[in-house]
């Protein structure tokens, strides 16, 4: 018959606990460090510019993916989806910033980037986080546009940085604003002389809603140029406390 052999629980060697480990290799609970939009993490010696540089993301629909852009030494890395590349400063040949506004977010801006060997891309101001909800970047939008036009000012390049609406397209807009501004005022005209005080109030809320909305629309998105250091407000989110409207007319 063999013998069984029988050791002592306490004698049995305890395995050490091992360490609380996330997938990536970090302690769980230890915070990550990100690089910062405005530039580099004060607490990531030098870790930050190793990766890259600053950089920015949005979803621009809630099925589509998100798409990435970081600010590197040699150009702006972007990736959305299955798509990726990067785009040299010096090959930019157009920057476009512009005012858009859309049903779940007045405050939306959008930077539109040309370039001589990559497809146009589209910087957004605002992230898709449901089908209900446009969530606002403002600050990070306009830290990462402004390192941007830095460093397309430092590389030499010959860009064109437009504000606004192209001229022909904005020319056409007015005058669809114009035309539909006279209709509804022709309207609530007619009404009240036909005595429809009811018409007329509707129409006349119609009128001033319209002209509210799209007047702004437009007036922000006036067709003009501009220095990669000397950023227009009117196309850019507005700082806390401000907006473009009211430092425009405390200059004026």
């Amino acid at each position: 018959m063999m013998g069984l052999i029988w050791a002592h629980p306490a004698r049995l060697p305890v395995p050490e606990a091992a360490p609380n480990v996330a997938p990536h290799g970090r302690r769980q609970g230890e915070k990550r460090k990100l690089t910062t939009v405005a530039g580099i993490d004060p607490d990531d010696d030098g870790g930050a510019a190793e990766r890259g540089g600053p950089s920015y993301s949005y979803k621009p629909s809630l099925l589509g993916a998100p798409s990435e852009y970081r600010l590197k030494p040699e150009g702006l890395a972007w990736s959305a989806g299955r798509y990726s590349g990067t785009v040299r400063y010096d090959r930019i040949t157009h920057i476009g910033l512009s005012f858009r506004p859309v049903t779940m977010q007045t405050q939306r801006y959008i930077a539109e980037i040309w370039s001589t060997d990559n497809p146009k891309l589209r910087i957004a101001s605002t992230t898709c986080r449901s089908l209900m909800e446009q969530a606002r970047q403002d600050a990070e939008y306009t830290a990462f546009i402004t390192e941007l036009h830095r460093r397309i000012g430092h590389a030499g390049s010959s860009a064109q940085f437009i504000a606004g609406t192209p001229g022909i397209r904005f020319w056409l807009g007015v005058v669809v604003f114009v035309a539909a501004a006279l209709g509804l005022g022709t309207l609530m005209v007619r009404a009240l002389l036909l005595g429809e005080m009811a018409g007329a109030a509707l129409v006349g809320g119609f009128f001033l809603l319209f002209v509210w909305q799209v007047g702004w629309i437009l007036l922000r998105n006036q067709p003009g140029t501009y220095r990669p250091d000397a950023l227009p407000a009117k196309v850019l989110p507005p700082q806390k406390g401000a907006n473009w409207f009211s430092e425009k007319i405390m200059r004026k």
